[in-house]
């Protein structure tokens, strides 16, 4: 049975349930799987270069899937495609707990991947499924808080499990608790409309060609690889890309949204998240560094320094959720942006020997402005598509994370291989600038806005 405008009390509780165990399952795997990377290089005996394939076959895995899974969803249902999901990665998650070799672990990675895109890729829509429209902003918000909070708890949980057992248990966690949310699933997810088109399996692959060989393009420029190889993965992802886009202009249900982008509130919101996700990835991958390296914390005072960013967002995101409902999104995304390029603006300018809270009020600073942003512009991302395409806009949100998040990542490694004296600082300011443009283009969607009313 179908529910126009959301579920029914008490049921939505628990979908939503269902929802955040499984985004929280899928957030903290990224997590755990960062900090516990020395250990398992350690006790399988593999060489850093080998065991860094253990995060990267998980992150390639979701993004060649999202998109093409979310536009399965919209054919077979956001609730076959969730459940699906979370029903791999809590297998996949049971293989990574009994691996005894890096390639066996390496593979059940690449499953775990799939099943968290499947997570991933309709997330924010099953939102729209479970949530009636004068909450959605709501529902936006603690899709967000969720997020935060396992992005906080993630390194801290990693090493206390660490401190007491084998980083086996990283893995094995997850299976009761997905076991969980899957038999729960089956009783409260909800279903939605879907379309009768023809799957396009051509477009899968072509999607996959192009993100993936982007992904190891920007991997291989990042970590000073061959240049030929580079450049040969990097024109293989645009010639192929070309055909990708042309194939989904044709198309009136595309598996890559183009339609969606042909409006315009769409388009600049999800630019303005890719932008952020860069200056996010920025900071998260050079900060560590720079804790441990330069000022000599450890790894838990590392999580401790750096967990006021998240925890902010905590608070932020359900005051954002009241002020979208008052206030245009491009005027909170703008506002809460410029602070968020205040903040790294400020974490850039730190003293020499700074103490703990130098360093945490910045932190504050960061979380605020991006919490006080991302609520209002994920609700306009989703809000501004139809709903019958809400698939793809929850594939689109997706995808600009794990855009903005991959190059974000690979500047850091490139950055730092060029000015490695002063690399978090370069880092930061570019975070920043990358902030600062996205809050122009927020502000930007107010214009825009007073044309469509004209």
């Amino acid at each position: 049975m179908q529910h126009p405008d959301g579920l029914p009390t008490p049921r939505r509780y628990y979908a939503l349930f269902v929802l955040a165990l499984g985004t929280m399952l899928a957030v903290l795997d990224g997590a755990i799987a960062n900090v516990a990377l020395p250990t398992i290089a350690r006790e399988l005996h593999s060489d850093p270069a080998t065991s860094v394939w253990v995060v990267n076959a998980y992150q390639m895995a979701v993004m060649i899937s999202l998109l093409p899974l979310a536009s399965l969803a919209e054919r077979v249902g956001f609730r076959k495609v969730y459940l699906g999901g979370l029903t791999l990665f809590t297998i996949a998650s049971l293989l990574c707990a009994t691996s005894n070799s890096m390639s066996m672990l390496t593979v059940a990675r690449v499953f775990q991947g799939f099943g968290a895109s499947g997570l991933m890729s309709v997330n924010i829509a099953v939102i729209r499924m479970i949530f009636p429209a004068r909450l959605l902003g709501r529902g936006v918000s603690i899709n967000a808080s969720v997020v935060a909070i396992s992005t906080a708890i993630g390194p801290t949980l990693a090493s206390g499990i660490l401190s007491i057992a084998s980083w086996h248990w990283l893995f094995a966690i997850n299976v009761p608790l997905g076991v969980l949310a899957v038999g729960l699933g089956l009783r409260t997810m909800p279903n939605n409309e879907l379309h009768d088109r023809p799957y396009d399996y051509t477009s899968a692959v072509l999607n996959a060609l192009t993100f993936g060989l982007a992904i190891l393009a920007v991997d291989g420029l990042g970590h000073a690889d061959g240049r030929n190889w580079v450049i040969a993965e990097a024109a293989g992802s645009l010639v192929i890309g070309v055909f990708f886009v042309r194939r989904q202009l044709s198309q009136t249900a595309p598996l890559l949204p183009v339609d969606l982008l042909r409006i315009p509130m769409f388009a600049m919101a999800i630019g303005t998240s890719v932008c952020a996700f860069v200056a996010q990835m920025l900071a998260f991958v050079s900060l560590p560094f720079y804790l441990q390296d330069a000022l000599g914390r450890s790894q838990v005072e590392t999580g401790l320094l750096m967990t006021p960013w998240p925890l902010t967002i905590v608070f932020v995101a359900p005051l954002s959720s009241v002020l979208s409902d008052r206030i245009p999104a491009g005027v909170l995304g703008g506002i809460g942006l410029f602070a968020f390029a205040g903040g790294l603006f400020a974490l850039a300018g730190l003293p020499a020997h700074p103490g703990a809270f130098d360093i945490c009020w910045r932190m504050a600073v960061c979380g605020f402005g991006y919490g006080l942003f991302q609520t209002p512009n994920n609700r306009a991302i989703l809000s501004s598509a139809p709903r019958a395409r809400s698939g793809g806009a929850s594939g689109m949100l997706g995808m600009a994370r794990l855009t903005g998040q991959t190059f974000g990542a690979a500047l850091v490694a490139l950055i730092f291989g060029l000015i490695p004296a002063h690399g978090t600082t370069i880092t930061l300011l570019v975070g920043a600038a990358f902030s600062a443009t996205a809050a122009l283009v927020s502000l930007g969607r107010l214009a825009n806005r007073s044309v469509a009313m004209t």
